[in-house]
């Protein structure tokens, strides 16, 4: 069975009400029962007191012959016994110092021949020995239980002729304390149902407050954060209420905090041009940004491991390495399929407290395209280079040897040095060109250029090596002047491009032909 705070109120309540009622009575019961004895020999002891002096009086009154017969004592003490007795409302006995009983109220004078002797009885001893005695027993004279209360007369340290007894019947006691215990059970059953009452009336209360502040609470747990607690006194449930109340606040202000460290880090990580992945203790995706997505082309990988997602075994190792060592570490891994990448990855540990790796990937695909373009230009320079050196110092060699006094030939030789020089000229052009676009400090001059005549001149300094692998390079370009806009040094680097692969890759004994003119659409040049 399941119970509200109400009934868990009540029932605490009520369970403590009912211990402490229980206590309290029992308690009552026994001080009733022990104060009621105590209140009844209390009574008697006066009363045996009195008793004592109204015998000691009538004992001078009387004949003091020892050898009477004890029917003729029981005739002389009977009627005290019986005056006592209906005046006190008890009964009363007299005991002679010898233990024969010569006057008890409850019985005749014929029945006292019969009632045995007292000298044993505690009360009477104690009496005799030391003027007063007190016993609670069984009566074998009228078999009944009674109170006794005993005292010598006259008092201890004179002649004691006998003692006076004063009983209660233990019946009447009982009695008297059940009227008080019944008294007592209604009081307690009273006060128990009135604090019951009070009980559930202060558990109603509480439970309203606390279903108040629950319904509140709910509201908050589902995210509501406007929400404010509806108790607001001065009790605990307003403690409670301002507590909940300042929680509430707090949540607000660190919710918000915690949106905008989100959506700066949202920004931070859509607008990264490198990947970033973040791993938990388990070595699961937590995080990955766009860059990264869209750089291998993956989805659904937030909950799963990165071989799963990648499926790169020198990554895993990697990630592998950081999570175990706990040190950072950089490799470069090449990722095959549709989009082939090279990508730096540097990892490292995120630390003992969340555990898990992060990683940052960056494109360097584009980086190694261009040094190993750079390594290939440059081995095509100093091949290229070799030729126009090898040209001017064999030029140069004949003119000092052979041509220098040939005024047919020097000529000839001249111009190959001089065509040679401006190839090398291009040449390191060429490199400085390169050089300034990797540093992008490449800038273009937009001019009118002469197509046919920029043709002409780019032509002129592969008919060399035209000619010597039997070549037939041939230069259409009409009479009139074709202009094209553009920067002219780069032009003269695309047609000799083109004329220079034509020159390479060509057989002995072909024809080569360039030409410049109008394309199909207007204002366009076809080269």
């Amino acid at each position: 069975m399941r119970f509200g705070i109400r009934g868990k109120l009540f029932l605490l309540s009520a369970a403590m009400v009912l211990l402490a009622t229980t206590f309290v009575y029992l308690f009552a019961r026994h001080e009733i029962e022990e104060r009621t004895l105590a209140d009844v020999q209390r009574n008697l002891r006066t009363q045996v007191a009195l008793m004592a002096g109204r015998a000691t009086q009538t004992l001078a009154s009387l004949p003091h012959d020892e050898m009477l017969a004890p029917v003729r004592l029981r005739e002389m003490w009977q009627p005290l016994a019986l005056e006592l007795g209906k005046q006190a409302n008890c009964r009363v006995t007299i005991v002679h110092r010898d233990g024969v009983v010569i006057a008890d109220s409850d019985l005749s004078i014929g029945q006292l021949d019969h009632v045995e002797n007292h000298a044993g009885r505690p009360e009477v001893r104690q009496g005799l020995a030391n003027g007063y005695g007190f016993a609670r027993r069984h009566s074998a004279t009228v078999s009944r239980d009674f109170l006794y209360t005993a005292a010598s007369f006259p008092p201890v340290g004179t002649a004691t002729y006998g003692v006076i007894r004063a009983s209660v019947e233990l019946s009447q006691i009982e009695a008297a304390i059940g009227t008080l215990r019944r008294g007592l059970t209604i009081n307690a059953a009273f006060a128990l149902c009135i604090a019951l009452l009070i009980s559930m009336l202060a558990a109603q209360f509480a439970s309203h407050a606390a279903r108040k502040l629950t319904v509140a609470a709910r509201k908050l747990a589902a995210g509501d954060l406007t929400t404010r607690m509806p108790i607001l006194g001065t009790d605990e449930f307003g403690e409670l209420g301002r507590a909940l109340d300042h929680l509430t606040r707090n949540l607000q202000e660190s919710l918000k905090n915690l949106r905008t460290e989100r959506d700066r880090l949202d920004a931070l990580l859509s607008r990264m041009h490198e990947g970033v992945l973040m791993l938990d203790a388990s070595g699961r995706v937590v995080l990955i940004n766009p860059a990264l997505q869209e750089m291998l082309l993956l989805r659904d990988a937030i909950g799963k491991t990165p071989i799963e997602v990648i499926r790169h075994s020198e990554l895993k190792l990697l990630l592998d390495e950081v999570t175990s060592n706990g040190v950072a570490a950089a490799r470069e891994i090449e990722v095959a399929g549709l989009m082939h990448r090279k990508l730096l990855v540097r990892a490292a540990p995120l630390g003992t407290d969340y555990g898990g790796a992060f990683a940052v990937f960056v494109d360097v695909t584009e980086m190694r395209r261009l040094e190993t373009l750079r390594r290939d230009f440059i081995a095509n320079v100093s091949h290229e280079l070799r030729t126009p050196v090898t040209a001017i110092r064999s030029a140069g060699e004949t003119i000092r040897d052979v041509a220098i006094n040939d005024a047919k030939a020097l000529p000839r030789f001249v111009d190959i040095i001089v065509r040679n020089a401006e190839r090398l000229g291009s040449l390191l052009n060429d490199i400085l060109e390169l050089s300034r676009i990797e540093s992008r400090a490449l800038r273009l001059v937009i001019e009118p250029v002469d197509m046919g005549s920029l043709l002409n001149q780019v032509a002129e300094l592969f008919r060399e090596r035209a000619d010597r692998k039997g070549l037939e390079l041939q230069v259409a370009a009409p009479e009139t002047a074709v202009y094209a806009f553009g920067d002219r040094r780069a032009l003269e680097n695309v047609v000799g491009n083109l004329i220079d692969n034509a020159v390479k890759y060509c057989g002995s004994g072909a024809s080569i032909r360039a030409s410049v003119g109008e394309a199909d659409q207007p204002g366009q040049l076809r080269i």
